[in-house]
């Protein structure tokens, strides 16, 4: 059973050393969302907002995380969603289960993060032109290159 089914949204720039229970603090600059746990144990429950961890929705007054919220290393391994402020219980996960989600949340992290390595770094290529056929067209801009192509 969860103690706390309703959290509040409290936006800071970084979050504090103490959580009050009941509210989740989200922090844009450093893409975070924390909370003490929602069934009442304490422990501190950090959510990473990326691309490959969890997604926040704000609609002006509630807050939505998806996926939901597995604390299978903690002691109370408690499972939840978080869905316009309130905290839904989910059901409990066995070791399979979550050694099969460790096993793709790994997956997905080395697969985005070797795409965006890519996609950042492009492979280098050699200047087939001139710099200076480069440098003219430049200077001829935009009316040079349209009266280029009426010709």
């Amino acid at each position: 059973m969860m103690r706390h089914m309703q959290l509040t949204p409290l936006f800071v720039k970084s979050v504090p050393r103490a959580l009050d229970p009941g509210i989740l603090y989200v922090s844009m600059e450093y893409g975070t969302v924390v909370h003490s746990c929602c069934c009442g144990c304490g422990q501190e429950v950090v959510t990473p907002l990326t691309p490959t961890d969890w997604k926040l929705t704000f609609d002006g007054e509630a807050i939505s995380l998806w996926p939901s919220v597995g604390n299978w290393n903690l002691p109370c391994r408690s499972h939840y969603v978080i869905k316009g402020n309130r905290v839904i219980e989910a059901g409990s996960w066995d070791k399979a289960k979550i050694e099969a989600e460790q096993r793709r949340d790994k997956s997905a992290k080395a697969q985005f993060y070797g795409k965006s390595a890519e996609l950042v770094t492009p492979p280098q290529k050699e200047i087939q032109e001139p710099v200076e056929s480069v440098q003219h067209e430049v200077e001829k801009g935009v009316w040079g290159k349209l009266l280029n192509w009426f010709r």
